[in-house]
């Protein structure tokens, strides 16, 4: 089969696409004729070399893929049936024809979603849910702010907190995506973080008040105007190291405001974890994408063959929504 590989850190260029054995599925697992795969920033951090894979999992990117179910492994309990059309997340090896992946990972696609478009779904649904509703229990009548608004963690985000009554703020670096979160996936206040300050900005549009919930992509470079703009009580949610590491925090403000800093990942979970965390997507995102309080955005599609190309158009920073790989 045809599988990505990355030859050494570096750009797209590293990117090789290589002709390799087929995995073959072991207890519990499923085998997947892959039709598309989701590119993450977590891809991109891999092939960077900041982001290795965690033990055990594929040196093949891809955290998420679209496809129909071809082989069982031995002692899969869970309901399904050779070429049924599926998602898995992955902790790794979606850039490849086929992929082999715990039972537990995997769910029938929503009513209403192709199967191209269902490979952008799973990563980003269990990222978000698990973070906005497990971890951070946003409820009705909280603010939350999104960084990231118009990528696929962003747009997911905002449509799951406007579904559950939050009031949504978000963040973009241009006008243009500004106005696609406000106008296409209904955040309350948008922010263009290019050119204003966003705890201020979001404070002068939210009567004063801050956030009680802030889901950040970013990392240390925001580390102090995330915990500006939280409210009293406020959780903040960092899933992402796009901005460094590594940061200063003044533990004399975080304890005024009765204020958390919570770091989480998904990928280096236990199956164990994200077969619960799967389970809650298919309860209760899949109903809301099946009667469209939630719509998939897909910016653009590549064939396996530009994967190279697709990489480039990521790192571009201007696509809006998911982009994916078409094997």
């Amino acid at each position: 089969m045809k599988a990505v590989y990355i030859s050494t850190p570096g750009g797209p260029e590293v990117l090789e696409i290589r002709e390799v054995p087929a995995p073959v599925p072991g207890p519990g697992e499923v085998l997947i004729d892959v039709v598309a795969a989701g590119l993450n920033r977590a891809d991109v951090q891999q092939r960077r070399g900041h982001y290795p894979p965690p033990p055990g999992a594929s040196e093949v990117p891809g955290l998420e893929v679209s496809g129909r179910i071809a082989a069982f492994g031995p002692g899969v309990t869970k309901a399904f049936s050779l070429g049924d059309k599926v998602v898995a997340l992955l902790a790794g090896g979606g850039y490849a024809q086929q992929v082999a992946v715990s039972a537990e990972q995997v769910l029938r696609l929503p009513d209403g979603v192709d199967l191209v478009t269902a490979a952008s779904l799973p990563e980003v649904a269990a990222t978000v849910y698990s973070n906005l509703i497990m971890t951070a229990q946003l409820q009705a009548g909280e603010t939350v702010l999104i960084h990231g608004a118009t990528g696929g963690i962003g747009t997911m985000a905002i449509q799951l907190a406007k579904a559950v009554g939050a009031t949504v703020a978000a963040t973009a670096g241009s006008d243009e995506k500004v106005g696609t979160a406000k106008a296409f996936l209904g955040a309350d206040i948008a922010i263009n973080y290019a050119e204003e300050n966003f705890p201020e900005s979001l404070k002068a549009q939210n009567g004063g008040k801050g956030a009680d919930v802030i889901l950040d992509v970013v990392g240390a470079k925001y580390l102090q105007q995330n915990i500006d703009a939280l409210a009293d009580y406020g959780r903040l949610i960092v899933i992402g190291l796009q901005g460094g590491a590594k940061g200063e925090v003044d533990l004399g403000q975080l304890l005024r405001k009765r204020a958390a800093i919570i770091g989480t990942s998904l990928r280096p979970r236990p199956v164990e974890e994200k077969a619960v965390i799967m389970n809650a997507v298919r309860e209760f995102i899949w109903p809301m994408l099946s009667d469209g309080r939630i719509k998939p955005l897909v910016a653009k599609s590549f064939p396996l063959e530009q994967v190279r190309q697709a990489h480039e158009y990521f790192d571009s920073g201007e696509h809006v929504g998911k982009v994916l790989l078409l094997l």
